[in-house]
């Protein structure tokens, strides 16, 4: 008995020392405003605006959009069944010239799974065997000797694992090993810092694979990297409250959410990551869709971990679209914003003269036009990144940097950024 006794105490110990991360309930209102930012989005059905993060992160939340959720479900289901099962029966793949890359096609499984459906079949079968020989090409770029990178990142990666596993589908041992070392040895997972978003996918990943008891020969591995995950996603909370910065906190917190820690401050870390999140939220820091429907089942006390066995029958708050801002029917205002690339030969700066409130997307668009600057772009799953300016094409562990001029990184891409009057904004090529 004696036995028994000590290790009843230990036990109780331990879990009085666990905290778990907690997010209070925030103002209704802030929240209904946040999904607002979504309806417009629900009407762009078209391949290029597509993003099953959107109906992820609403079925996820306390909100929906009723018929829009269908029809968008609907559209996404056409799509990729067209671009990616469809090539099997039909030569003619004309409206389907750009595929789903991997972590397109991973959050469409997890689209698929917040409906609460298992793919299966014929032509859900070939979609999880397409994903899986994405990850095996992955692999193979990692090398045996983890010397190699991922043709698209391991945050793709690690998201294409969860997917899967939501799905009940089992990844070879081999493929959750290079997640693993990379976690285990900070391989390749910033650009110059700490990966945060990267990171916390990686740990959720692992977390799906441990509560589905898959890979029991990675088992220990797999417990101590969501381990490592934790701590890592706390050392990189700023000042402010932020885990790296505001828009990889969504995903931070899913992962800190999924179950306790013990011998930290869980709880005040993300309790100070709640009230960055309300200060961002009133300044209208959110804009871009995949943050957002990231953030929404964070305030619905919901993580990406809710797809292994979802909820479909839960109410939600109906979404209208919100009111149209008087303030925005005034008289037209023009910004000038500075455009400088000072990577090329010879240097490139010009004053462009655009409409207040454009983004800079719009001010790079103005700029071609007027002639001495092309740029070239490709979608990604936080929407369209730069890959080219005035012919120079980012290479291999190269891309464009956006900075505030000196030296202040943007956080937003170029699709979200809006720049302020008298505001130089530089493309700056950079390796990593």
């Amino acid at each position: 008995m004696g036995h028994l006794q000590a290790f009843l105490f230990l036990l109780g110990t331990v879990g009085a020392l666990a905290e778990f991360c907690v997010i209070p309930q925030m103002d209704s209102q802030l929240v209904e405003r946040l999904g607002q930012h979504l309806l417009p989005w629900m009407d762009r059905l078209s391949r290029e605006h597509l993003n099953p993060s959107i109906y992820v992160g609403l079925r996820l939340s306390s909100l929906q959009a009723g018929t829009k959720e269908d029809l968008y479900l609907h559209s996404l289901k056409l799509d990729y069944q067209k671009c990616l099962v469809g090539s099997a029966t039909s030569d003619d793949d004309s409206d389907c010239q750009t595929k789903p890359s991997m972590g397109q096609l991973a959050l469409y499984l997890l689209a698929l799974r917040a409906n609460c459906e298992f793919v299966g079949g014929h032509k859900g079968d070939r979609l999880v065997s397409q994903l899986k020989w994405f990850l095996e090409d992955e692999k193979t770029a990692i090398g045996r000797s983890h010397k190699g990178h991922p043709y698209t990142s391991y945050y793709q990666y690690g998201l294409s694992i969860l997917a899967l596993c939501v799905h009940q589908k089992r990844v070879h041992d081999s493929v959750v090993g290079k997640l693993l070392y990379a976690v285990e040895h900070d391989h390749h997972l910033h650009q110059g810092h700490l990966s945060v978003d990267t990171v916390a996918m990686a740990g959720l990943a692992f977390t799906c694979l441990e509560r589905s008891y898959f890979n029991p020969d990675l088992r220990q591995r797999i417990s101590m990297a969501i381990v490592t995950v934790r701590e890592k996603i706390l050392r990189a909370q700023t000042p402010e409250g932020y885990f790296g910065n505001v828009y990889s906190t969504p995903l931070a917190l899913q992962m800190l959410m999924t179950s306790p820690l013990s011998g930290v401050a869980l709880g005040t870390a993300c309790l100070k990551a709640r009230a960055a999140l309300v200060a961002s939220l009133q300044d209208g820091a959110f804009q871009n869709a995949l943050t957002i429907s990231q953030l929404l089942p964070v305030l619905n006390h919901k993580t990406y971990l809710d797809l292994i066995f979802p909820d479909c029958q839960a109410p939600r708050v109906m979404l209208v679209p919100a009111p149209e801002d008087p303030l925005l029917a005034h008289i037209p205002q023009i910004i000038h914003v500075t455009l400088k690339v000072s990577s090329i030969l010879p240097p490139y700066q010009q004053a462009i003269s655009v409409l207040a409130g454009s983004s800079l997307e719009d001010v790079l668009k103005k700029a071609q036009e007027l002639g001495g600057f092309t740029y070239g772009t490709q979608t990604s799953l936080s929407g369209p990144y730069l890959t080219s300016v005035i012919g120079k094409v980012a290479g291999d562990r190269e891309f464009w940097q956006l900075l505030q001029v000196p030296d202040t990184p943007l956080l937003q891409g170029i699709a979200d950024y809006k720049p302020q009057d008298g505001e130089t904004i530089e493309l700056r090529l950079v390796s990593w």
